[in-house]
Order: C-alpha cells, then structure tokens, then sequence
C-alpha cells in the first residue's frame, strides 16, 4: 500500500516499509557474484555517478566471501579498466556504455533498469524490477498522461483490428486502450488487457469494467495463452521494456494467429520523447525503423506500416505463416 509520502518527479516517493535501495542491493550482488563465479576469476567492478558512494559501500559488505572488488570510478586504478561498470542515472535513457544502470531519480526508490545481455539476470528479477519500476507510478500515471486519451483512440482504429475479432493490450497499464480496442472489435469481440504490475492493473480496472475487457497479469515475455489465440496485439510503450526484444516479440507472434496484426504505438514520436527524457535519438535504437523492421523479421512478423512524428508513434506487422 503506498505510503503518505511526497511526490518526486511526479509519482509517490516510496512505499512504506519497503527497503528498496536494499532489495536493489540485494539483486546487484546476486548478478556480480554469479558472474564472478561464472568468469572463473575475481571480477572488478567500478560504480560511478550520483550517489556512487552510497551504492558501493552497500555492495561491498553483501559481496563478501564472493570474488569481487567494489570501486568507484573516481578512485578506480588507471592502469586496470574495470571488467565491468556499474552505472547510477538520474535520467531517464541515459545508459551510456554502462553494463548495469541503476535509475535513481526517487532518493527512495532506485531500480534497475538496464542488465547488460550475458550477465546473469534471473527472470524473477527481472520482473520485480519491473513491478517497482511501474508499480510506484501507477497511481498517478493517468494524471501525468491523462490527455492521451484520443491518441490512443485514433491507434486502434488505425491498426485494422477485425470486428468480432480477439485482441490484447499487452503492456495495458492503467487500461487507457481498452475502450478503444472494444470500440474496434465491436460488442462480439474478446479485449484482455495483460500487464505484470499488480498496481496497473488495480488502476486499469474501472476502464476494464466499462469496456468489457478481461485483466491478466501476466509478463509479456511468457503469456499465458495457446498458440494462435489472438487476432490482434496492441503494444504501446512495450517493445523497449523487453529483455529480449526478438524472444519477446517472438512470444507475440506464438499466440497470433496467421495474419493477425500487431500494433506497436506510442502517443508521441520517438523524438519527442528523447527530448522529455533528455537524451538524443540513436539510430541502433529499438523503434528506430531499420532496427525495428529486422527485429520484426527475425521474430515471425512482416512489416506493414511505420509512421514517426510528432503527434505519434505507430508501427504496424503482420503475423507472417499460413
């Protein structure tokens, strides 16, 4: 339950009781030991950024018996390049060159955001970085984008979902396109909204309520549906929270069924939202269209439609087989 707490950046700073710099910790630990353990060799790893300090005096003593050595990047040896770089953002899209970042914008709650591939992340972990990522914003996520509203509504009607037809919004949030996705599959059709985060979906369920869709929580990454379920997938601000952006993309394709369609959205352009996140475009950037367009191929989708300005982001593919 949240907590009478401030808000920082726009959402709760904090849940209640909640040690989350130490779960952080915790987490940190678990990957450097592993990998330590898996290099076969004593591992060192250099913390930079904000709050450096607080993060590596943490780390040190839950590293302790484990071959691994804790500096920052300022008293790092010259001579010796760290084998890898823990980073500490306090903005968001900011990852650099970083193996693990660690977004602390909240002096409360800091999560981690990016595990380099190759590092041994578990699933589990993963997913409750997630949940704490999103789940501390829920509650005030439709007042900081309440006015997404149409954008949304123009998305689904722009993505050819067919009437009577079976759609989710994977990634659903608070729910802001399920009336749409009713609106376009007409009474006869079948809406789930699937989302991870306990607290979006909580948000998400007078929308759902109203608009007859279903509520699954569910990772994106391992749906809970038969192979060819649906006919249709809206996926707004998904794509890049994937671990693996073929497998993820790939699981999308397992439960739609030969040329159902798949809609990836965003209310504003990429560079747009670059600029509110205080960081530029990259062309290897995941919706960037050259590194869409192959990521889709390579995961049973054929592109359809790719379309980046201002006012929106809309991406459409089509499941490819018989």
């Amino acid at each position: 339950m949240l907590g009478s707490t401030p808000e920082v950046n726009g959402y709760a700073a904090g849940v209640s009781g909640r040690d989350r710099l130490g779960e952080v910790v915790a987490t940190l630990a678990g990957i450097l030991g592993r990998a330590a353990e898996d290099r076969g060799d004593r591992l060192r790893v250099a913390v930079e950024g904000p709050d450096h300090e607080v993060l590596a005096q943490r780390l040190r003593p839950a590293l302790a018996g484990r071959p691994v050595d804790v500096v920052t990047a300022a008293g790092a040896d010259r001579d010796r390049a760290p084998d890898l770089l823990v980073s500490i953002s306090t903005v968001p899209g900011q990852d650099g060159d970083a193996d693990v970042v660690v977004e602390w914008r909240d002096r409360t709650w800091p999560v981690l955001r990016h595990v380099a591939p190759g590092l041994p992340y578990g699933e589990l972990e993963r997913r409750r970085e997630l949940r704490a990522f999103f789940g501390i914003r829920a509650p005030s996520w439709d007042s900081r984008f309440g006015d997404d509203g149409p954008a949304y509504a123009a998305a689904a009607r722009d993505a050819g979902l067919r009437r009577g037809g079976v759609v989710a919004d994977v990634g659903c949030g608070t729910g802001r396109a399920l009336p749409a996705l009713r609106d376009a599959v007409g009474p006869d059709g079948t809406v789930l909204g699937i989302d991870v985060t306990p607290e979006m979906l909580e948000v998400a369920r007078q929308r759902a309520a109203a608009s007859g869709a279903v509520l699954v929580q569910a990772d994106a990454e391992r749906l809970p549906l038969a192979d060819a379920t649906l006919d249709g997938l809206f996926a707004a601000g998904l794509v890049g929270h994937l671990a693996d952006p073929v497998a993820g993309l790939a699981e999308l394709a397992r439960v739609t069924r030969p040329g159902g369609v798949l809609a990836v959205f965003h209310p504003v352009g990429r560079a747009v939202l670059a600029a509110r996140q205080s960081r530029s475009l990259r062309p290897g950037d995941t919706l960037a269209e050259p590194r869409l367009t192959s990521l889709f191929e390579a995961s049973g989708w054929r592109p359809a439609h790719y379309e980046d300005d201002a006012a929106r982001f809309l991406a459409l593919a089509v499941r490819g087989g018989d």
